[in-house]
């Protein structure tokens, strides 16, 4: 009867002894798709690209950031180097000017592959397809900036590059330095979007009807100052310390905003500062 209890006992003991035993660690995936240390929010993987999670590894951070950068700075030599042969070579600048057929055509190559890699996770995150995508979309921004160029003043082209570099290089320093967290300004630039959009509209329907520098003047500022916000935004996305930060998955989304941002920045300067050719 004695054996009986005991056996009892031991299956019973036995039985706790398997329920309880140490799960599994958890995976990358899961261990980061908890809630921030902040209680935030939460990060759901291929489901979204902006989140509230705190990302407390610094080495995937800046193995992020620094890919970001080298790829930036390679699209920036490119526009760069188009930018200079549309301006300084004399016959490249004719024919560019004279064949506004390309333009346009690279006007939608640009717009294709923008909303491609906008739109699209699954081209804008498998190699080696969204670095083709970025090429292409690198190249049809850089030749519309380029014959946009081509109609100004050689020395204005050179201020305004200079300009740009001055400003954005600042803006990033301020953006990583800065304890204000811009990412939580949305709202901000939202507002400025709606106006620049508005400007922008009835300046176009104000310009058949004659050239007005001051509105021109006008929509030239506000469209620098809502892009280096932007840019200052994106530039703190990629910090992984704010509110909201972006999926070390989507450094080809994070370039092409940069970039984007960048290029807008000179081209609105290039409207307030440069000088047309006569």
């Amino acid at each position: 009867m004695t054996q009986g209890k005991v056996s009892v006992t031991n299956k019973q003991t036995n039985g706790a002894q398997e329920g309880t035993m140490p799960a599994a660690p958890p995976s990358y995936e899961e261990a980061t798709a908890g809630t921030s240390p902040g209680g935030s929010g939460y990060y759901y993987g291929d489901t979204e690209m902006l989140t509230e999670f705190g990302w407390d590894d610094h080495n995937i951070r800046r193995i992020f950031i620094r890919k970001v950068y080298t790829i930036l700075l390679i699209q920036l030599l490119i526009t760069v180097a188009i930018v200079a042969l549309f301006t300084f070579c004399e016959p490249v600048k004719y024919y560019i000017q004279t064949n506004p057929g390309w333009y346009w055509a690279s006007y939608a190559v640009f717009f294709v592959t923008y909303l491609t890699l906008s739109c699209c996770p699954g081209p804008r995150r498998q190699f080696p397809w969204n670095l083709i995508l970025l090429v292409i979309f690198t190249l049809s921004l850089s030749y519309i900036t380029g014959m946009l160029s081509s109609f100004y003043n050689t020395k204005s082209v050179i201020l305004c590059l200079t300009i740009t570099a001055m400003v954005c290089l600042a803006v990033t320093i301020f953006s990583f330095q800065t304890k204000i967290d811009i990412t939580s300004c949305q709202g901000v630039l939202f507002v400025m979007c709606i106006t620049l959009f508005f400007c922008g509209l009835f300046l176009a329907i104000v310009l058949p009807f004659g050239y007005v520098p001051w509105l021109h003047a006008i929509y030239a500022t506000v469209g620098a100052i809502l892009f280096t916000m932007f840019l200052a935004f994106d530039t703190q996305l990629l910090m992984g310390n704010r509110r909201y930060t972006i999926s070390p998955e989507e450094y080809i989304f994070a370039t092409l905003n940069i970039y984007l941002d960048v290029v807008y920045i000179f081209s609105f300067f290039l409207q307030m500062f440069g000088t047309e050719r006569d």
